[in-house]
């Protein structure tokens, strides 16, 4: 994060161009028209980006996103999509795409037919949990795998398609080396308040921990908030990251000091399918009841959240279209229990300056932004009305004392911003 904010506090870059300074010793050389891929691989989704890598004067380089793209429905009715830097769409396909090994053979083909001078120096991917072992981006290796592979359970439905990817790239380019850079990784920073469970401190409980995710999404946001909100940056924050997953982060000088989720991905806020936050004893009473492990586990990350309170979807923007009273039932307790939660992000921090929204929901969904402050006004939080429809990037009331902002995401830049760093320190070590 340190590295990356430099840069955007410094000017230097602006959209979506970032620099990156001092990352090549002379001992590894940048070669011409160098290009990083960054992906997001879901369970039948793969999302990707690739990045322009050029050296600049001072041994300063700069990446530049020059595509973004997914494939969706990978196994059934598959569609993939690219579009270039200035989001105009060149590729709108609907294909059968086998599995994530053939959509990433067609994407590496596309690649070499589109950039044919072009080297690709290597690829990074978003790996959900990184356990204790992981504070920052590795490279990958075998040994890396099979503690990752160890993980699954404490995120079983992101984990396994995190690691599909890091697979089917292996076996299309083996000699590409790839880095895993980790959403749990930007949490180390917090105190050991936050990170322990009130559990004794027996062998069997190794590991079980407050890891927190979304790490990716709020190392962009601290990097971004010195360009957005100037002197404020290093203040108390609450950033609101509110999509299909959803959680809160508490920063202070931009470090993250408390997290909504916990030990896996399943906790905090209600989500799209996933319950959030839950008495363990609820668990414990349904296998009393005779349901196994796999149908809790089935209920918990596939069946609540706002799917199970509405019955109708777990789309916000469905959601906000219908008229039923289960779906306005749906989105008041999504609303209720991210305010509760900023509240403890604020106390975590003794306090509060502002407030971030950011990802699908948070940037995109002006009635859920207005639902959520309206329930903190006790907070001394107004927004302006017109500014939220609008959605611009500053949403405050003039009389506000808390200051609320929607800034885009962006993880695919940390991605590559965190390759090239590991890349840089892992050539160094081998050079030894």
């Amino acid at each position: 994060m340190a590295l990356l904010s430099s840069f955007i506090s410094a000017g230097i870059c602006s959209g979506r161009r970032f620099c990156f300074h001092g990352l090549y010793s002379r001992t590894l050389q940048l070669k011409q028209n160098a290009i990083i891929l960054a992906l997001n691989s879901g369970s039948s989704s793969l999302k990707f980006a690739l990045f322009e890598i050029a050296e600049l004067k001072q041994k300063n380089v700069s990446a530049k996103a020059i595509y973004r793209g997914q494939f969706s429905v990978i196994g059934g009715d598959s569609h993939w999509q690219v579009l270039n830097a200035g989001q105009q769409i060149l590729i709108d396909q609907h294909k059968k795409f086998s599995n994530h090994g053939h959509a990433l053979q067609t994407l590496l083909q596309w690649i070499q037919h589109t950039l044919p001078d072009a080297t690709l120096l290597a690829c990074g991917h978003r790996i959900v949990h990184g356990g204790e072992r992981f504070s920052q981006a590795a490279v990958v290796s075998d040994d890396v795998i099979d503690y990752l592979e160890s993980l699954t359970a404490l995120a079983p439905n992101h984990q396994p398609a995190g690691l599909l990817g890091i697979s089917a790239l292996r076996e299309a380019q083996p000699a590409l080396p790839q880095v895993a850079c980790f959403d749990t990784a930007f949490h180390h920073s917090r105190s050991a308040l936050e990170q322990r469970f009130a559990l004794p401190d027996r062998p069997e409980l190794a590991g079980v921990k407050r890891y927190g995710f979304h790490g990716l999404s709020y190392d962009y946001i601290a990097a971004k908030l010195p360009q957005v909100l100037q002197q404020r940056a290093d203040g108390k924050v609450v950033v609101a990251h509110l999509g299909h997953g959803a959680s809160l982060c508490a920063l202070h000088q931009r470090h993250s000091v408390a997290t909504s989720m916990t030990f896996t991905p399943l906790d905090g806020l209600p989500m799209g399918k996933r319950c959030g936050a839950i008495d363990p004893a609820v668990v414990l009473y349904l296998l009393q009841q005779g349901l196994t492990a796999d149908e809790i586990s089935e209920l918990l990350y596939f069946e609540s959240g706002l799917l199970g309170l509405s019955g109708i979807s777990d789309d916000a923007q469905i959601l906000l279209a219908s008229v039923a009273p289960a779906a306005t039932f749906a989105l008041d307790y999504f609303a209720h229990h991210c305010a509760q939660s900023i509240a403890a992000m604020a106390a975590a921090m003794n306090g509060i300056d502002d407030l971030v929204f950011t990802a699908g929901i948070g940037e995109h969904s002006a009635a859920i932004r207005e639902k959520i402050a309206r329930r903190c006004r006790w907070l001394g939080l107004q927004i302006d009305p017109q500014a939220n429809l609008d959605n611009r990037s500053n949403i405050s009331a003039c009389d506000s004392k808390l200051q609320t902002w929607v800034i885009p995401t962006d993880e695919e830049v940390i991605i590559a911003t965190q390759t090239l760093q590991i890349m840089q320190t892992h050539h160094r070590k081998t050079s030894c």
